[in-house]
């Protein structure tokens, strides 16, 4: 959706529709849209790790180990990863300065490496990890120690007093477990307080996640995953067209067609 709306910011005659593809049909899939003169598309989940063994990766995309966005070059597909610049971006919107910061990240998952590149990027002192999945945690674990030596990285367990008690001394709080996608999870399983800002990956037409209920009862400023999607997005579409792109016309716009207000979303 907007996509289109950067295309038209642009003069750019482009369309930008959804593909549904098979795990097993993900070469396939590149070889057709090849064939088909396509410039570029997105890869969500969960095809990011695949896609990157496909394509010819830019560092960014290298150190994370996914790809989100890929172009057509000479000779074949290029990929890169900006969603850690939506991280980035939603961060720097809700006037966040990571640098010496300790951060709570919850998840373990494709999305949570992504945040973690952007940590690095902004020179977060200390990172807690908690993850339902010790093995999906491990892995993490070790992509940090090995990717990002000069941040600090703890491994916290799943457990409701020490998240709690974790989040009391963290500035920021970034959820990217799928709790909230779906609308049967209920409310968040961990408390959120302290002072600070939260950071939901999750998108709600509303805006009210329950990461974001649960961080706002704690007296947190918090965001669902509408910026860090727009802003990952027009990244996306910078990289396509080297052009450079207004998101905040887009964000009202946005706002506007889902019935939300700016002050609203950083309440």
């Amino acid at each position: 959706m907007f996509q289109a709306r950067f295309a038209k910011q642009h003069g750019i005659d482009a369309v930008y529709i959804p593909l549904r593809v098979m795990a097993e049909d993900v070469a396939t899939a590149l070889a057709g849209l090849w064939a088909a003169n396509v410039e570029g598309f997105n890869v969500t989940v969960p095809h990011k790790e695949s896609v990157a063994a496909l394509v010819q990766m830019d560092e960014a995309a290298s150190l994370i180990g996914a790809v989100n966005t890929v172009r057509r070059v000479a000779g074949g597909w290029q990929g890169t990863n900006t969603d850690w610049q939506g991280v980035r971006d939603a961060m720097h919107d809700l006037d966040v300065d990571l640098n010496g910061s300790e951060v709570l990240l919850i998840g373990a998952g494709g999305t949570a490496r992504a945040v973690l590149h952007a940590l690095a990027a902004g020179s977060a002192r200390k990172v807690y990890i908690c993850n339902r999945n010790p093995e999906r945690l491990n892995c993490l674990m070790q992509h940090a120690a090995r990717t990002y030596p000069a941040m600090e990285v703890s491994q916290l367990a799943w457990e409701k007093e020490k998240v709690a008690a974790c989040a009391l001394r963290c500035a920021v709080v970034i959820n990217t477990t799928s709790i909230g996608l779906d609308k049967e999870d209920g409310a968040f399983p961990f408390a959120i307080g302290g002072k600070g800002v939260a950071l939901d990956a999750v998108y709600s037409p509303d805006g009210r996640t329950p990461f974001v209920a649960a961080a706002r009862q704690g007296g947190r400023v918090a965001v669902d995953g509408l910026p860090m999607l727009l802003a990952q997005g027009a990244a996306s579409f910078a990289w396509w067209h080297d052009v450079r792109v207004d998101v905040v016309p887009v964000m009202m716009w946005l706002e506007e067609r889902l019935g939300r207000c700016r002050a609203d979303r950083l309440q």
